[in-house]
């Protein structure tokens, strides 16, 4: 079967342009009066779609059929492509000739299935700074001890505080190592090749939680020596619901499949006297049971491309600058406060979490929506151990919208950013902070469910 006769567009071609991406175009309202363009400053949650990635999927739309399933054209041509944007993947994340590509929903969705098929018995420890995605799956398993290690404050200690552990573990057995690349409230770059070589060094594996790190850096499994990758659609500009676990086959292979269904199996026979017998895969199709996500995978599959020919290198650069700048501004305002685990000399991706001393956090990211068109983050991130450290244990939970009730809020605002991001968007962004802090909000807020929105 031939290829897909979709057309891909060409990538940017400007050094220091933003990606096209969806919504660029898109004015929202402010409670002052008037319309501004939309400053999406959100990435971290999940980043606009590439204008690359919507028009090959639009482009592929008509042409969308079942996959695996019928010997009619559309579904040949889907299937040839749904394979074909493994193979993309398995080249972007630079996998080893024997590793699997696994389709999923997201980098939660990943990790969970990887916990569902570690040995019983495993030893799995994981920093107490990780996503909930990467801390939660492991207790799932009852025959699973998980180990909890505390946050570190230097790239140093987290090698040197994952050694000790490992070699602390008895019995000697399987172990694994949950990290994450890039943090999900500061943006720190974590030494995930020299926690690869602590994992190994000590007979455990390690998983990769790049859901941060890939949007922003390039992730080569094999150059960083870990053993499986996970990540999700939606932070890497592409939509539509999927995500990706990637790495060694053998775990995979000998797990329970994640879902029981249609696909997963190769052959399903009759028992003698009652029920059935089932001969599962031990492809990757062993864990996608039911009809796949073959827009989500196809959009995965196409931002992969084009983050590649833009040149991950440029776009580091690029963003990088757009980093400075904004650590340069909050600097300059009183009362902000920049969270950081490593010090503020660790490299970082567009990903930056602050306080404002006198505002609840939740009144701010209001303001900066109603007041000025601009969307952040606020609370704790799905990282509320991470967040609570940072914070301090002076820490205190917000009260109505205005000042926390006593002491610095408990919640922090998160500003992220990427490869789509305008320079204006974060110009704006840090003109706002500084007016904001200086003359207080022009509008009144109040309380409904839990948020401040505008009277």
């Amino acid at each position: 079967m031939s290829a897909c006769p979709v057309a891909a567009t060409a990538p940017a071609a400007l050094a220091d342009a933003p990606l096209p991406v969806l919504g660029h175009d898109v004015r929202v309202p402010l409670v002052t009066g008037g319309e501004v363009p939309y400053a999406a400053l959100d990435y971290a949650a999940s980043a606009p779609a590439l204008r690359r990635v919507w028009d090959d999927v639009a482009a592929y739309a008509p042409y969308y059929g079942s996959v695996h399933r019928g010997a009619g054209y559309l579904s040949q041509l889907s299937t040839d492509l749904f394979e074909s944007s493994r193979a993309d993947v398995a080249a972007f994340l630079g996998c080893r000739p024997a590793d699997q590509v696994v389709f999923t929903r997201s980098t939660t969705d990943s990790l969970n299935l990887l916990a569902a098929v570690v040995p019983a018995g495993t030893r799995v420890f994981v920093f107490e700074t990780e996503h909930h995605a990467s801390l939660l799956p492991w207790e799932r398993r009852e025959d699973v001890e998980v180990t909890y290690l505390d946050a570190p404050r230097t790239p140093g200690q987290a090698v040197r505080t994952l050694e000790e552990a490992l070699a602390a573990r008895e019995p000697y057995g399987p172990a694994l190592v949950c990290v994450t690349g890039a943090s999900n409230v500061t943006g720190e770059l974590w030494p995930v090749r020299e926690l690869a070589a602590a994992a190994h060094a000590h007979g455990a594996r390690i998983v990769l939680d790049a859901a941060q790190l890939a949007p922003h850096h390039p992730v080569d499994v094999t150059e960083l020596d870990v053993d499986w990758v996970a990540f999700s659609g939606h932070k890497l500009y592409a939509p539509f619901g999927a995500g990706v676990l990637a790495g060694r086959a053998d775990w995979l292979q000998a797990g329970e499949p994640y879902l029981a269904g249609g696909g997963a199996s190769r052959k399903v026979a009759r028992r003698d006297g009652g029920g059935v017998d089932v001969e599962w895969h031990d492809t990757a199709a062993r864990h996608e049971a039911g009809s796949p996500n073959v827009i989500g995978v196809y959009a995965i599959a196409a931002a992969c491309k084009a983050l590649t020919e833009a040149g991950f290198e440029r776009l580091v650069e690029r963003e990088q600058r757009l980093v400075e700048a904004v650590r340069a501004g909050l600097a300059e305002v009183p009362g902000v406060k920049v969270l950081s685990l490593f010090g503020d000399d660790a490299p970082r991706v567009g990903v930056i979490s602050f306080v404002v001393e006198g505002w609840n956090s939740s009144h701010f990211a209001a303001a900066l929506s109603a007041e000025y068109g601009i969307g952040v983050r606020d609370g704790l991130f799905c990282a509320h151990p991470l967040v609570r450290t940072l914070l301090g244990d002076e820490s205190v939970e917000p009260g109505e919208c205005g000042a926390p009730e006593a002491g610095p809020s408990l919640n922090a605002l998160r500003v992220s950013f990427g490869a789509g991001t305008p320079d204006e968007h974060v110009e704006r962004f840090v003109t706002a902070v500084g007016e904001l802090v200086r003359d207080g909000a022009r509008w009144s807020y109040r309380t409904e469910a839990g948020r401040c929105v505008p009277v």
